[in-house]
């Protein structure tokens, strides 16, 4: 049995990458709704902070499934 090294670190890196940009587009969606409930309070209106965490919601959302879709395909 010979393990291709360089295959497994180039999965590892890919996975690595894609892990790291999902929690970071996940986080910045919950960045956007606490600054949108954050200028409710106050008074005002954030309607681009609210679109734009629900975009990164459907990115996550999208990504999440795309990956399903690789897994059972």
């Amino acid at each position: 049995m010979k393990i291709d090294w360089a295959s497994l670190g180039s999965v590892f890196g890919v996975s690595l990458t894609a892990t790291v940009a999902l929690v970071a587009l996940f986080t910045l969606g919950l960045v956007g709704l606490s600054k949108h409930e954050a200028a409710t309070e106050r008074g005002g209106a954030a309607v681009m902070a609210r679109s734009g965490a629900y975009a990164c919601f459907a990115l996550c959302t999208a990504a999440v499934s795309y990956g399903i879709y690789l897994i059972v395909a």
